[in-house]
């Protein structure tokens, strides 16, 4: 079925290579579902539809296009889930999730049409790049403000907290630890991180214990509870687009690296199997709104398991069985308070902050737009807004420096909805 002969692999390593993977990015069972409990969706439910989403997408990953990539509820996606489109536009989190059900379709729509490349290919470099940044830009601040580092401030706008805090100590404490085992080069750095901040929290009665093995939650609260129809209004359109856009571009990015590394890449460049992992990456998208979670996408954590050797779907089948065994763990993953998760989303942070180096320095039509995007997300603390002004940014910019024959229709479209939304709201 995986062909492992074929891919000079052997079931041992294609196991290991799963487990690798599961271990670099199952802190999103904690993450994710504090971050969605923020927008009003029960925590345990959450959960749940955590697991399951992460199980499925990479089950569909690893058996539709025998490729070593899991998928998850995507970082970032999921800050803007809750912080943006519910928090700040007030919208709820049963339209949102339609919204991204519809993000999905329309995921599926143009990989089916091959619409896809045509929009990847037409989006300058630098604008990729400022994207991933601003959103890594955007999680470090919720980060530092969960670990109560950054405060508001009346007259500064932000400032420093109080230090003294025991749960802001233990987050800086956490922190560390993350940064320590990554440069140390250990799997699952980021989760040890965050299970040691909680346990230091144990004694200061901070953390609750509730056990460690138990039937998971009841999915009931979320499942099927989408707003397909609300998140159809003309004024969750442009919420539906982003969510559409930083899927695709964050997909594009995360399979073109992680297939590289594996040696998976035609001559050509292209992928191998293309098609088949964007039907399972906008599947993944529809399944996990269903269930009640945020866009579900391609993790570049993915690559932690082929550098242990990991080459085919087996790789994503073994992280799937994994997410469904974590179903067990509730009571380990709903007991985590926000100060022992905070850290990951800083160390987040600086792992996307590193697209920066390969901004062209020398060209100030591509890194102003760029750094617009990238400071736009976090202090305007909106995805489509720091998107949409670092696309009308480049419009103009390139048009002045370059000419109008430089700029792609794509990008002449993108700007032209920011601009239409600005002006209208």
């Amino acid at each position: 079925m995986f062909d492992l002969r074929a891919h000079d692999t052997s079931v041992r390593t294609e196991i290991l290579a799963g487990c690798t993977t599961y271990l670099t990015m199952a802190y999103i069972v904690v993450v994710n579902p504090l971050i969605l409990a923020t927008a009003g969706i029960d925590h345990g439910a959450a959960f749940v539809a955590t697991c399951i989403a992460a199980a499925i997408g990479s089950a569909m990953m690893g058996l539709m296009a025998n490729l070593p990539l899991a998928l998850a509820p995507g970082m970032g996606l999921n800050a803007y889930f809750t912080y943006t489109v519910v928090k700040g536009m007030g919208i709820s989190w049963q339209v949102a999730l339609g919204a991204v059900f519809l993000s999905g379709v329309l995921f599926l729509i143009v990989s089916l049409l091959r619409i896809r490349e045509w929009l990847v290919n037409a989006i300058p470099m630098s604008l990729k790049l400022g994207i991933g940044t601003g959103i890594g830009l955007f999680l470090g601040l919720i980060g530092l403000h969960e670990m109560g580092l950054v405060t508001g401030n009346p007259e500064t706008l932000v400032t420093l907290g109080h230090l003294g805090a025991p749960a802001t100590l233990l987050s800086c404490v956490g922190f560390l630890i993350i940064a320590g085992l990554t440069a140390r080069g250990l799997p699952g750095a980021i989760l040890i991180g965050i299970l040691l901040t909680a346990a230091f929290g144990l004694p200061l009665g901070l953390t609750e214990f509730r056990g460690v093995i138990s039937p998971p939650p009841s999915l009931a609260p979320t499942f099927l509870k989408l707003d397909i129809a609300g998140a159809l209004s003309l004024g969750v359109t442009t919420v539906v687009l982003t969510f559409f856009l930083v899927d695709i571009l964050d997909n594009a990015g995360t399979l073109i690296a992680t297939t590289q590394r594996a040696g998976l890449l035609r001559p050509d460049g292209t992928v191998a199997r293309l098609r088949e992992a964007l039907l399972a990456d906008s599947g993944g998208a529809m399944i996990g709104a269903l269930l009640g979670t945020s866009t579900a996408t391609s993790y570049i954590e993915s690559a932690a398991g082929i550098q242990t050797g990991g080459r085919t779907g087996l790789t994503a089948v073994t992280v799937a069985v994994l997410f469904f065994l974590t179903l067990l763990f509730a009571p380990v993953a709903t007991a985590i308070p926000a100060f022992a998760t905070a850290p990951a989303l800083l160390f987040v942070a600086c792992m996307m902050a590193r697209g920066l180096r390969d901004i062209e320095w020398d060209d100030a039509t591509e890194y102003v737009p760029a750094m617009v995007v990238a400071v736009g997300i976090p202090f305007t603390f909106s995805i489509a807004a720091g998107i949409g002004l670092g696309f009308i940014v480049y419009v103009v910019v390139k048009a002045v420096g370059a000419g109008l024959g430089s700029i792609a229709g794509a990008v002449w479209l993108i700007a032209g909805l920011s601009l239409l939304r600005f002006v209208l709201e």
